[in-house]
């Protein structure tokens, strides 16, 4: 039903751990699945972080170059796709949490020129013809440069910052850079810092959609892969997650609305070959 997009700063702010937390968080009806696609140009994080290396690189974004230039981008997609749903520790059967994984190596992405365009009409006809969701890391530099047609083309884009003196700095040009380019930009602050978010909106100038907690241990689940805690969906780090999918999924419905008021209002590891 939306297509996100999650860009970064420098700092380390926390995209990809961010964006497997709203991943496994998100709420979902029957039917419907929420695709994470790493987009990020200086390399993907979940293979060989949350997934420990286990199902190494024959999955991914740069399996689709072949793809772009034979005309065969959409069932190539679906076959590159991960599942990873139950992969926060509850048991659920069905395949609606997947990964397409980034890139391994940040010079593939000089070649990729075709495969961002190609990804940008995927997820709007996923969205468009499928309903299904999509959250697009755009990591650090991802919404900038060939691969920030994914940015322009989402119906949300949002900036991960941390409320550190540090995070604000780094994020003020590229929020303002974003905001110019593609109107209405959100923040999600990750709570490292001291300053309160009335502080980050008037600094940045753009709204604080949803805030995660800082909880590094929480955190090294997603980003490193290591061992899950005991009820680790009740962790402060999860809980949050969950209440941030909804606010992004209210905002985006809302969002969508007023740009096209004939948008309906939203209601609020194997690998997949194809879309329902």
């Amino acid at each position: 039903m939306a297509v996100i997009a999650l860009a970064g700063c420098s700092g380390a702010p926390g995209v990809t751990t961010s964006a497997l937390a709203l991943l496994l968080s998100w709420p979902l009806e029957p039917g419907r699945r929420m695709i994470l696609a790493e987009c990020d140009p200086d390399g993907g994080a979940v293979l060989h972080g949350l997934l420990q290396g286990t199902l190494g690189d024959r999955y991914g974004l740069r399996n689709l170059s072949v793809a772009a230039r034979t005309g065969e981008f959409g069932p190539a997609f679906w076959r590159q796709l991960i599942d990873l749903t139950g992969q926060d520790g509850t048991p659920q059967p069905a395949r609606d949490r997947l990964l397409l994984p980034g890139i391994t190596d940040f010079a593939q992405a000089a070649s990729l020129g075709s495969v961002w365009k190609g990804l940008a009409v995927t997820f709007r006809g996923i969205e468009a013809e499928h309903g299904h969701d999509v959250l697009v890391d755009l990591g650090r530099r991802g919404a900038f440069g060939p691969s920030g047609i994914l940015a322009d083309q989402a119906n949300s884009v949002l900036v991960v910052v941390r409320n550190t003196l540090r995070s604000l700095q780094a994020a003020q040009s590229r929020v303002s850079a974003l905001a110019e380019r593609v109107g209405d930009v959100g923040l999600v602050v990750v709570d490292a810092g001291p300053y309160p978010a009335g502080e980050v909106q008037r600094v940045l100038q753009a709204p604080v959609v949803a805030t995660l907690p800082y909880a590094p241990k929480d955190a090294a689940v997603l980003s490193e892969g290591a061992e899950q805690p005991k009820h680790f969906t009740k962790t402060p780090l999860m809980k949050a997650a969950r209440t941030a999918a909804a606010l992004l999924v209210q905002r985006t419905a809302v969002r969508k609305a007023r740009l096209d008021p004939r948008s309906a209002p939203a209601t609020g590891a194997g690998v997949i070959s194809r879309a329902r």
